[in-house]
């Protein structure tokens, strides 16, 4: 049974769908979200995990939302609060020390002189560098990528950006060539000769990427995660009270407000293509629900591979499309902990800055590398990265009194297992590796472990629709990136079917709580729907 005609249907209420939902009910068009699980936000969600314990199920740290969502979306009115972490990382070391990096560059510097004079001399120059090539591209976040072979509009994008990467000057230039082409280990082997601060720098190069910090290409990574901010400081990160749902929910009350509709439960089994026009979407249930315009807030992969009849789509761009590379070799850990993490580094009782900070364990670039060729030989880390943080050391809301919970965000395990073996069987045991790995570091930890929950690669495919378990819904490798996001030539959030859109992270910018393909798509989408009102008026 058809239902009213909508003038946009959005397939997955996550947090890009949710922005896209809002910049156009906004604007006046009537807009239905639909969402598969039961609860509105995608990966960017806080559920109950074990009796009492809350936290942020799959992503799970703030820093790169962008502020113009903030502010247009109104989400500090709608109840979000971010904190920013007292303390930005701490390294712990196999022989009982740490780097540790304070919110502070001055007192950065101090703590890395401890491990060599050397590379706390070229620190600043570091920072600069990599402030200077990451500054020039955030400028490009809430850009349209040119398509080539586009109009008279892509030729002045491109022109612009060509002016915009002028202004970077021989110099930077170069920098941004290195950042773009080199490996992070690269990189940082030239910049750097103490195993501890290279690694926390190449730990940025490895989250949500399956590949060794010494890949071509993986400093860009790392560049990244250099693009956000909390409360209007550059390179922090942070907490949202909550989790990460109260980013989502605070989106869905701005959408409510609009008069966005917003149904869960509700799962697209096919775009509905009529003369070449989406024309509206299936749902399992039967239903079927019209409109002028259909967005897909979904892996790339997800969309024209299972949501439309190849029949509709070129068999050059479908083949395309099955070549994009998907799988971040990530699993994800929530834990209930009887009491705080003990970490040998540590001294005192009691919550530490260091608490409240990332805690990344992997002490080396070559740990790294080692990590990632474990994962390709036997299908996970017999030494993980793990990056661990426990949030409710800054929001008591997440679990009981006297009680913790831990998000533990893991590299590198295989999105496919090796000989067939399906992860539900290799779950459990993978899962034991980190923990073991972790007890390393704090020894009260594996015995503290009152519950837990573990999505790996298949996990977060299965339950998010993130293919490969990939988080960012896409490997950033120059390949894949800007107007080449998800595909050259569809990098401009239309898609080669008129009338469908993309707006997830397999679009530009990419992955991360950003809401920035969001916008993006919005800004697209309400351009057509002006230039088709301007050209029935004319008519």
């Amino acid at each position: 049974m058809a239902e009213r005609n909508y003038d946009a249907v959005i397939i997955g209420g996550g947090h890009n769908g949710l922005t896209c939902a809002c910049y156009l009910a906004g604007a006046g068009l009537s807009v239905k979200v639909l969402e598969r699980r039961s609860i509105v936000g995608g990966a960017a969600v806080t559920e109950e995990f074990h009796p009492g314990f809350r936290n942020s199920t799959a992503s799970y740290t703030v820093s790169l939302l962008n502020p113009r969502v903030i502010r247009d979306l109104r989400l500090a009115e709608h109840g979000l609060k971010i904190l920013e972490r007292p303390m930005s990382n701490l390294l712990p070391l196999p022989n009982g020390d740490a780097l540790r990096v304070p919110a502070d560059d001055d007192a950065f510097a101090v703590e890395v002189r401890r491990f060599s004079t050397r590379d706390a001399d070229r620190l600043p120059a570091f920072q600069s560098m990599i402030g200077r090539v990451a500054d020039r591209l955030r400028a490009l976040v809430l850009e349209t990528p040119p398509s080539p072979g586009g109009g008279i509009a892509d030729l002045w994008r491109a022109l612009r950006l060509g002016r915009d990467l002028h202004r970077l000057g021989p110099a930077g230039q170069r920098d941004l060539h290195e950042i773009f082409t080199r490996s992070a280990g690269a990189v940082l082997d030239d910049w750097f000769e103490s195993n501890p601060l290279k690694a926390l720098y190449g730990f940025d190069a490895v989250v949500g990427n399956y590949a060794s910090p010494y890949a071509d290409g993986s400093a860009y990574v790392l560049l990244h995660h250099a693009f956000g901010e909390v409360n209007g400081r550059r390179g922090v990160w942070g907490h949202a009270v909550g989790g990460m749902g109260a980013i989502t929910q605070a989106m869905a009350r701005e959408a409510g407000r609009l008069g966005v509709e917003i149904e869960t439960g509700a799962a697209v089994s096919r775009v509905r293509v009529r003369e070449s026009h989406a024309v509206g979407v299936f749902l399992d249930d039967g239903r079927e629900i019209p409109a002028r315009t259909v967005v897909a807030n979904v892996n790339p992969k997800l969309l024209y591979l299972d949501l439309i009849e190849p029949s509709a789509l070129e068999p050059e761009f479908l083949g395309r499309i099955r070549r994009y590379r998907c799988g971040s070799g990530t699993l994800r850990m929530n834990v209930a902990l009887s009491e705080l993490p003990r970490f040998e580094c540590l001294r005192g009782n009691g919550i530490q800055p260091e608490h409240q900070a990332g805690i990344i364990i992997g002490p080396s670039l070559g740990y790294m590398d080692q990590a990632w060729l474990d994962a390709k030989t036997y299908g996970w880390s017999r030494s993980p990265v793990v990056e661990m943080l426990i949030p409710s050391t800054v929001d008591d809301s997440l679990a009981p009194s006297g009680k913790h919970v831990a998000s533990l965000f893991c590299q590198h395990f295989a999105p496919e297992l090796p000989e067939g073996q399906a992860w539900e069987t290799g779950r459990d045991a993978a899962a034991q590796t980190v923990i073991e790995k972790v007890t390393e570091y704090a020894p009260n930890f594996a015995d503290s472990i009152l519950g837990m929950c573990i999505l790996t690669p298949a996990n977060l495919e299965q339950e998010f629709g993130l293919i490969g378990g990939d988080i960012f819904h896409g490997a950033l490798g120059l390949d894949q990136l800007f107007s080449a996001r998800p595909v050259l030539g569809y990098g401009n959030y239309r898609a080669p079917i008129k009338g469908l859109y993309m707006c997830g992270s397999g679009t530009h910018p990419g992955g991360g709580v950003t809401g920035a393909p969001g916008y993006n798509a919005a800004r697209e989408i309400l351009r057509d729907v002006r230039r088709k009102q301007g050209s029935h008026r004319r008519a």
